[in-house]
C-alpha cells in the first residue's frame, strides 16, 4: 500500500465552556455578576474591584469574566475572609431589596424594541446614541419598578472597534464576543432544553436562540442566530450591527419585529404597549396583525386594535436614518404574509408608501410605523417639530403643526453617568429621596447651599482622573499609530490637568460638524497656545465603516493635531465607547457640540456631561434648545444667517472664537485667592440647579406613560374589551365612512358677496352655510374653514381653523354653519375640509380621508 504524504481529517471543533467552580460562600457574587444592576451601583463595582484589582483591569471590569479568571485557590481564599465575606453580604441585601419589589401594576406594561442597547462597555451590543438612550431607558424602567420587557439582538461581532492607521485612517476591527463571558444567560425551555424561536422568511425557517441580560428587575431577551441549525448565510443575521447589504438588513428588521414578537409568544408573554424603537423594529406589527387575524377577526378590525397599543419613536431627520427596501427586495421575504392579514400585495406595500398607489415607491419602515401606530413621537420638541414636517406627506389632509405627531425629549440615567465624586456630594446634600424623585427641581436647588472649594475640588478630582486615563489607556495604542516615541513622550507631558478641557464625543456625521473648530487654524492657534490662559481639545468618535465623508473628518483632526502648534493641545482619543465616554462626560470643564440645525433630534451626551457639573456648550439645537439658561452654559443661535452651509460654518466657527476669547476663557481664568473662578462655580451651579432635574431619564420615563403609555392603554383596554366589541364597531363605521365618502354630495353652499369675491375686512364677521347630503351617514361628517398664511421663506402655516356646527337636520340632509372673521389683514388662504368624526377616534390622523370644497 502506498503511504500518503499525510493523512489527517478535519477536527469537528465544538465550543466548550469551562466554568469557574464557585464556592457556596461566594455563590452571591455570581448572581449579582449577572444581573447589569452591577454596573450603576458603585458599592456593587467596588466589590468586585476589591477581589484582584489587576485582574479586575484585565477583564475590562467584567465581573462575569473576572470570577471566570480566578484560580479556585484564590476564590476559596475569599471565601473564608470574613471581611470579604460580610462586604459582600451587605451589597446583596442591597441587591435584593432592590431585585425583590413587585412591579407597579398601576401602570401600563410595555415591550420595548430596538436594534441595539449600550448597557455597557462590556456587552457590545450598541453603536452610539440610539444604543445608549435604549440601554438607559431599561435601568430607569427597573429603578422606576414598571412592568417592562425588552427585545434585541445579541451580535457575536457587534459594532467595530476602532484603531487608527499611521496616516489617521480609522480601521474597523470586528472582534467576536464569547457569550459563555457576558452578563447573560441562554433561555432554556419548559423541558430544560435552549429554547428556539422559528422565523419564517420565504419558504424556509431561520432558527434563533434566546438569551436573557437581567437589567435590574428588567429582563432584556435577546435573538441569536449564529447555530448550526441554520445555513451560512442566515447565521450572520446577527453577526453584526448595522453591518452587510440591504437584504441582511431586512432580514435583521424581520428577526427583529417578526422574530420579537415570535419570542414573546413562546415566552407567554403580553404586554399592553408595545413601543417600536426606531423603525428598524417596524414589522412587530405586521405579526401582530397577523395574529389578531389568526383569530378569527378582519384586516379592518385587527389594525385598530394594533394601532391603539402601538408607539413608534423616530430618532432622526436624516434620511439615512430610515430604512427604504425596493418592492422586489421586499417581496422576496414578505410575500407569504398578504395572505395571512387578508389583505393584498399592494395594500401591504401601501402602508410603507407616502403616497400609496405609486407602484415605483419603495417600502418605508418609517413609513409604516406610522401607518401601524396611533402615536408617534420625535426626541426633543424641536425634532418633534421636524417630524410633523418629515411625516406630514404621510397625512396629506393635514398640514404639520395639526399633526397627531408628539415629543418627549431624552434623558439620562443618572446613576450610570453621573461619577461616583458627584453622586457622593448629592447624597450629602441633597434630600435623602433624592433618587427616587430626580425629576424634581427643588432637591437640585441644593447644590446652592455646597461650599464652592467642594465644586471645585470634586472637578478638579475628575480632571486628573481623566488625565491619568488618557495617560495609562492610549500610550501604547499611540506608540503604534504616530511612530514617533519621542513625540508620544511630548505629548503625555503636554496633557495639562490645570488647562481647561473642552470635549467632543460624536459619531462623525458629516452634519455633526466636527471640522467646525478647525475652520481658521491660526485663529485656534493663538487660543491654545496662550500660556496664561491655556486650553486642551478632546476629541473621539467613529465613523460608519461605509462614510468615507466621516472618515476622512477623522483624518483630517489627526493631522491638524500632529502639527507642532497642536501638538498635545487637539487630541484624539480613539475607539469611542461607554468607557470612554463616562471618562470624559465626567473629567472635561466643557462639552461643545455643533451639529448643523435642525440636525440634531436631541443629543444627550450633553446631559450626561450636566450630571457631572460639565457646562454645555452647544449650538441651540435638539435637547440644548429647550436646556440653555443664560449664565449656566453658552449657546450658538438656532437661527440661519446664511442659506449656504459653508458662509454658515464661517460664521458660527467665528462665533466659537469668539465666544471662547472673550468669556469663556476669562471666566474660567478669574480665579481667586483660593485658586478658582467663584463665577465659573456659579456657573456650574446654575447648571446643575436650573437644567440638570429636567434631563433624568426618570423625566423621560414619566414623559412616556403621561404622554403617551397611559392613553394608549386606556383606549386599548376599551377596544379589547367585550371580544373586541369597540374595535370591530370602529372598523364598522369606517367601512360605511369610506364606502359613502365619494357620494356625500354638497347640495348647497351660501356665504356673503364680500366672501365670494375673495375680499373682506378685518374683524368682520361672515356666515358660511353649507348643506350636506351624508347619504345616511347619520352625523358622520364634519365640515371646519381653514385658513393659511404664507411666510417669508415661502411656507404656508396654519392661521386658523374655525369649525361648522350642524344647525339643523332633515333626513339625509345636514345644515352646518359658520361665523367667520380674521382679525389681521393681509394674504391669506382659505379653503372648506370635510372629515370623517367620531368620538371614538383618537385623533384625526386615524381615520384620514380629507376632502376640500373651494
Amino acid at each position: 500500500m502506498k503511504i500518503k504524504v499525510s493523512n489527517v481529517n478535519t477536527p469537528n471543533w465544538r465550543e466548550v465552556t469551562v466554568r469557574s467552580s464557585v464556592p457556596a460562600e461566594l455563590e452571591k457574587l455570581s448572581e449579582m455578576a449577572r444581573n447589569v444592576w452591577t454596573l450603576w451601583n458603585y458599592e456593587a463595582t467596588d466589590l468586585f474591584r476589591s477581589l484582584d484589582p489587576a485582574l479586575w483591569k484585565e477583564v475590562g471590569q467584567n465581573p462575569v469574566l473576572l470570577l471566570e479568571r480566578m484560580n479556585f485557590d484564590k476564590l476559596e481564599a475569599l471565601a473564608n475572609d470574613k471581611l470579604v465575606l460580610k462586604r459582600m453580604n451587605d451589597v446583596y441585601a442591597k441587591f435584593r431589596d432592590y431585585m425583590d419589589v413587585e412591579p407597579d401594576s398601576k401602570r401600563p406594561s410595555v415591550a420595548y424594541f430596538s436594534m441595539e442597547y449600550g448597557l455597557n462597555h462590556v456587552l457590545k451590543i450598541y453603536s452610539g446614541g440610539l444604543g445608549v438612550l435604549a440601554g438607559d431607558y431599561l435601568k430607569e424602567a427597573s429603578d422606576s419598578n414598571v412592568d417592562l420587557c425588552a427585545i434585541g439582538f445579541l451580535y457575536r461581532y457587534g459594532y467595530f472597534t476602532q484603531s487608527l492607521a499611521i496616516d489617521g485612517q480609522q480601521i474597523a476591527n470586528y472582534e467576536a464576543q464569547n457569550f459563555g463571558t457576558l452578563p447573560l444567560e441562554r433561555v432554556n425551555d419548559a423541558h430544560g432544553q435552549p429554547l428556539v424561536v422559528d422565523v419564517p422568511y420565504i419558504d424556509y425557517v431561520v432558527h434563533a436562540y434566546v438569551w436573557k441580560v437581567n437589567v435590574g428587575r428588567i429582563s432584556l431577551y435577546l435573538l441569536d442566530t449564529d447555530n448550526e441549525m441554520n445555513s451560512e448565510f442566515d447565521r450572520s443575521i446577527t453577526h453584526q450591527l448595522y453591518g452587510g447589504d440591504w437584504e441582511n438588513r431586512l432580514k435583521q428588521e424581520i428577526l427583529l419585529g417578526i422574530g420579537g414578537i415570535l419570542t414573546l409568544k413562546a415566552l407567554g408573554i403580553k404586554k399592553d404597549i408595545y413601543h417600536c424603537n426606531e423603525g428598524h423594529a417596524a414589522l412587530i406589527n405586521v405579526q401582530r396583525l397577523s395574529d389578531y387575524v389568526a383569530e378569527g377577526l378582519s384586516f379592518d378590525q385587527a389594525i385598530e386594535l394594533v394601532r391603539a397599543s402601538s408607539l413608534y419613536t423616530v430618532h432622526t431627520p436624516v434620511p439615512a436614518g430610515h430604512d427604504y427596501f425596493d418592492e422586489g427586495l421586499f417581496g422576496k421575504y414578505m410575500s407569504g404574509y398578504p395572505q395571512k392579514l387578508g389583505i393584498s400585495w399592494d395594500d401591504l406595500m401601501d402602508l410603507g408608501r407616502n403616497n400609496p398607489g405609486d407602484k415605483g415607491e419603495r417600502f418605508c419602515m418609517s413609513v409604516f410605523a406610522c401607518n401601524t401606530s396611533q402615536e408617534v413621537n420625535g426626541v426633543s420638541w424641536m425634532h418633534g417639530k421636524v417630524s410633523q414636517e418629515m411625516f406630514s406627506s404621510i397625512w396629506k389632509g393635514y398640514f404639520p403643526e395639526e399633526s397627531h405627531v408628539g415629543y418627549v425629549t431624552n434623558g439620562v440615567h443618572f446613576p450610570t453617568w453621573s461619577a461616583r465624586e458627584w453622586k457622593q456630594l448629592y447624597a450629602k446634600y441633597f434630600d435623602s429621596n433624592f433618587l427616587y424623585d430626580q425629576s424634581n427641581p427643588k432637591i437640585w436647588e441644593a447644590i446652592n447651599n455646597v461650599p464652592d472649594e467642594e465644586i471645585w475640588n470634586t472637578r478638579q478630582t475628575m480632571k486628573h482622573k481623566l488625565v491619568d486615563y488618557i495617560r495609562k489607556q492610549f500610550s501604547e495604542t499611540w506608540l503604534k499609530n504616530q511612530g514617533d516615541p519621542s513625540r508620544i513622550v511630548s505629548l503625555m507631558e503636554k496633557i495639562n490637568p490645570n488647562a481647561l478641557l473642552i470635549g467632543f464625543g460624536r459619531r462623525f456625521a458629516t452634519y455633526k460638524r466636527a471640522h467646525l473648530l478647525f475652520t481658521d487654524l491660526d485663529r485656534l492657534s493663538k487660543i491654545v497656545n496662550n500660556p496664561d490662559r491655556p486650553v486642551q481639545f478632546l476629541f473621539t468618535g467613529k465613523a460608519h465603516p461605509h462614510d468615507g465623508a466621516g472618515q476622512g473628518l477623522i483624518k483630517r483632526i489627526i493631522e491638524i493635531s500632529r502639527r507642532p502648534e497642536f501638538l498635545g493641545k487637539i487630541i484624539f482619543l480613539e475607539n469611542y465607547d461607554m468607557q470612554l465616554a463616562r471618562r470624559l462626560v465626567t473629567g472635561v470643564d466643557i462639552w461643545l457640540n455643533t451639529p448643523t440645525r435642525p440636525l440634531e433630534a436631541s443629543g444627550t451626551s450633553g446631559e450626561k456631561a450636566l450630571m457631572n457639573g460639565v457646562l454645555n456648550f452647544s449650538v441651540l439645537d435638539g435637547w440644548w434648545l429647550e436646556g440653555y439658561r443664560e449664565k449656566a452654559g453658552w449657546a450658538l443661535t438656532e437661527k440661519r444667517t446664511y442659506q449656504n452651509q459653508e458662509y454658515q460654518d464661517q460664521l458660527d466657527a467665528a462665533t466659537i472664537y469668539s465666544i471662547l476669547e472673550t468669556e469663556i476663557l476669562p471666566l474660567y481664568y478669574d480665579k481667586n485667592e483660593a485658586g478658582y473662578s467663584e463665577e465659573w462655580i456659579k456657573y456650574i451651579k446654575n447648571s446643575i440647579s436650573q437644567i440638570a432635574p429636567h434631563y433624568t431619564m426618570k423625566r423621560q420615563l414619566d414623559d412616556y406613560y403621561d404622554r403617551f403609555y397611559n392613553k394608549l392603554a386606556k383606549r386599548f383596554h376599551v377596544l379589547n374589551a367585550d371580544n373586541y366589541k369597540k374595535a370591530k364597531e370602529i372598523a364598522a363605521w369606517k367601512e360605511e365612512v369610506a364606502e359613502k365618502w365619494d357620494s356625500i354630495e354638497v347640495v348647497s353652499f351660501e356665504k356673503s358677496e364680500e366672501l365670494l369675491q375673495d375680499s373682506i375686512q378685518s374683524g368682520k364677521d361672515y356666515t358660511i352655510t353649507y348643506v350636506i347630503d351624508e347619504k345616511g351617514l347619520n352625523d358622520a361628517i364634519g365640515i371646519e374653514l381653514v385658513t393659511i398664511f404664507t411666510d417669508a421663506d415661502g411656507k404656508e402655516h396654519v392661521y386658523s381653523v374655525e369649525p361648522f356646527e350642524v344647525v339643523k337636520k332633515e333626513g339625509t340632509l345636514y345644515t352646518f354653519q359658520a361665523t367667520h372673521s380674521l382679525s389681521n389683514a393681509g394674504s391669506f388662504k382659505v379653503a372648506y375640509r370635510m372629515y370623517p368624526k367620531n368620538p371614538d377616534l383618537p385623533h384625526r390622523q386615524d381615520f384620514c380621508y380629507v376632502r376640500w370644497f373651494n
